[in-house]
């Protein structure tokens, strides 16, 4: 069950959590708002009148230092995300469609990537310049971009399309080519062909900490978690309405008149097109994946296979978004000892996580935050 909610004046599109420890939401309206992870909770910060209309993607960098978006006002905007300010603005003169940070720490350009939203093109800029592109794929995809991910363990970035197709790239320091240090030449010899012989594509993509899988879900409501190196497909958990009213029926998960309600609002969804907003997201050991479904946000262990837990199953928001906050909030302070950790002594005992889900919902301006602490 959620424990707080916070607002927006419009719809919430977009959650993303930094390793800053700062949560930034975006809303229909083209507003963004900054939220600082404290000890209990969170406390706002900032709030920005980032784009005239609908933000398209938002990405913050591996690192947490930077944040972007891009709206239908055809401008990216760039912020410093612990100094809570706009740094940057960019025309890029197309609509955009998606947009990530492709660079790791320690690269001399902090470089962006954004696509266009009608074509597969994707123009690659300094998000600390100007409106220049350094560099623009035309041949890479045919098909409109659906997400752009890097990731830093690797220093490569996948990309996928509408038409389900799955690329491999770098970014300006390995000179834009197919990164060296996967296991594979060919496609052929992976996976990736999935998304296309299904007739679906990636709607969301994210990689567990150490770089070495990744998870999707598709626009065929499949979970499929995939090996980076090789590309060869781990899993595969099925989270179609069929499957949910099958369910259903062999062993009652709700009651009739709700389960009905929620298929309504599954049907909806699909209707506007909304699932594409549904995300995936890894936890910091890399074991488990959660995602929203129409039963709550499900946790599944992907060592194991298994549903380990459903949270918020009770609630009568649909999740679409989530970002995933662990470990402790850092505050500026003395660094505990051995005998701290060790004494019995109760003001030390509250220096301890708190493991914190925060979610979206479809058509709510609100978004919630689901805590793990036991402390409350």
């Amino acid at each position: 069950m959620y424990e707080r909610s916070y607002m927006h004046r419009d719809v919430i599109t977009h959650v993303v959590c930094t390793k800053t420890d700062f949560i930034i939401t975006a809303s229909h309206d083209g507003h963004v708002k900054f939220w600082k992870k404290v000890e209990e909770g969170i406390e706002f910060v900032k709030h920005f009148r980032s784009h005239l209309g609908v933000i398209e993607s938002i990405a913050v960098s591996s690192e947490g230092a930077l944040f972007c978006s891009v709206g239908d006002d055809k401008a990216m905007k760039v912020f410093d995300v612990v100094n809570f300010d706009m740094i940057n603005m960019l025309k890029l003169g197309y609509f955009p469609g998606q947009c990530e940070w492709i660079y790791c720490p320690g690269d001399a350009i902090s470089s962006v990537a954004a696509s266009e939203k009608s074509t597969g093109k994707i123009f690659i800029y300094d998000g600390r310049g100007d409106n220049q592109p350094l560099h623009v794929f035309d041949k890479l995809h045919t098909s409109p971009l659906t997400q752009i991910r890097l990731n830093p363990v690797y220093k490569a970035i996948v990309s996928s399309d509408k038409s389900g197709m799955i690329e491999y790239w770098t970014g300006p320091p390995h000179e834009y080519k197919f990164p060296k240090n996967v296991n594979w030449e060919y496609k052929t010899d992976t996976d990736l062909y999935e998304f296309a012989k299904c007739k679906s594509y990636p709607t969301s993509i994210c990689f567990s900490p150490d770089g070495k899988k990744i998870a999707t879900i598709g626009s065929d409501r499949k979970v499929r978690i995939f090996r980076f190196l090789t590309g060869k497909l781990m899993r595969v958990f099925d989270e179609s309405l069929s499957m949910f009213t099958e369910l259903q029926q062999m062993r009652q998960q709700l009651p009739d008149m709700e389960f009905g309600r929620r298929m309504a609002v599954e049907r909806e969804l699909e209707k506007v097109d909304a699932v594409r907003l549904i995300n995936i997201v890894f936890d910091e050991t890399g074991h488990f994946v959660l995602y929203g479904t129409m039963l709550g946000i499900k946790v599944i262990n992907v060592e194991t296979n298994r549903c380990v837990r459903i949270l918020g199953k009770q609630e009568n928001i649909r999740v679409m978004q989530l970002a995933l906050f662990q470990g402790i909030a850092k505050k500026h302070r003395a660094a505990t000892t051995i005998e701290m950790k060790a004494s019995e002594n109760p003001v030390l005992q509250n220096i301890q996580a708190d493991p914190t889900v925060v979610c979206t919902s479809f058509k709510k301006n609100r978004f919630y935050m689901v805590c793990g602490s036991t402390k409350r």
